[in-house]
């Protein structure tokens, strides 16, 4: 591993252990309780494909007429994640989104939608629906990340601040809840994730932040800062969730 890479996990390990050891996935105990998780979690997978995007608008090209932009093999790293996060395929085969998979589990566990149906259809490109405080908040953070502009750290963003911190804990939670088959298409959801980010994706955001980094040390710390800032974001929204639950 490339040691700036080993360098920064050391610096994030605190950070990242406040999110995997939260009080949070000692209160998952009931289907209401996994319900109520995924009505807030479902806008950090929305966000999460939005930090995906700005890294391939940034990256590559998005312009007619076509042109190479930017480094090849970068060019190459983003598009593979793109094609499986954007366009990849549900437990039947059939194409899905990741966001997609998830709207799905939710139906099938009959969580509430209506909210984040509601802000997508309400979307547009020069504001965001307000929900509430604490979701707003976290997605102000990703969203100051993104309107920066800087490459590396939207990278930053995706590769530190992204959902490999928390797969493992909630499959072994809701495979123990899964005896009347209410969670199958999230126990997909969370497998695949596992799977992707244990194969490719994990490796892949690295390389990428290394190959947009190179040795500038500038870029270094600004990688650091804006990790650091995305892993208490999803803090607090653990917090909030937490909270909800009680």
């Amino acid at each position: 591993m490339n040691p700036k890479i080993s360098e920064l996990n050391k610096k994030l390990q605190p950070y990242r252990n406040e999110i995997v050891k939260h009080k949070l996935y000692s209160k998952l105990k009931t289907r209401s309780d996994i319900k109520k998780l995924m009505e807030s979690h479902v806008f950090a997978v929305w966000d999460f494909m939005s930090l995906l995007k700005a890294l391939q608008i940034n990256l590559t090209c998005f312009e007619i007429p076509w042109r190479p932009i930017g480094d090849p093999k970068i060019r190459r790293l983003v598009n593979s994640i793109v094609l499986e996060e954007e366009s990849d395929v549900d437990s039947e085969g059939n194409p899905a989104s990741h966001f997609e998979l998830y709207l799905e589990a939710m139906r099938e566990c009959e969580a509430e939608t209506s909210t984040i149906e509601t802000f997508m259809k309400n979307l547009n490109k020069d504001s965001r629906p307000k929900i509430n405080e604490d979701i707003d908040s976290f997605l102000n953070t990703t969203f100051s990340i993104i309107e920066g502009g800087k490459s590396h750290e939207i990278a930053s963003a995706f590769t530190f601040g992204r959902e490999d911190l928390i797969p493992d804990m909630f499959l072994a939670i809701v495979n123990d809840m899964n005896k009347e088959k209410s969670f199958d298409k999230f126990v997909y959801y969370l497998e695949r994730h596992i799977e992707l980010d244990g194969g490719d994706h994990g490796p892949l955001a690295l390389e990428l932040i290394c190959n947009l980094c190179g040795d500038d040390e500038k870029k270094w710390d600004e990688v650091q800062e804006v990790a650091i800032k995305c892993l208490k974001a999803r803090k607090l929204l653990w917090d909030k969730i937490n909270n909800d639950i009680n």
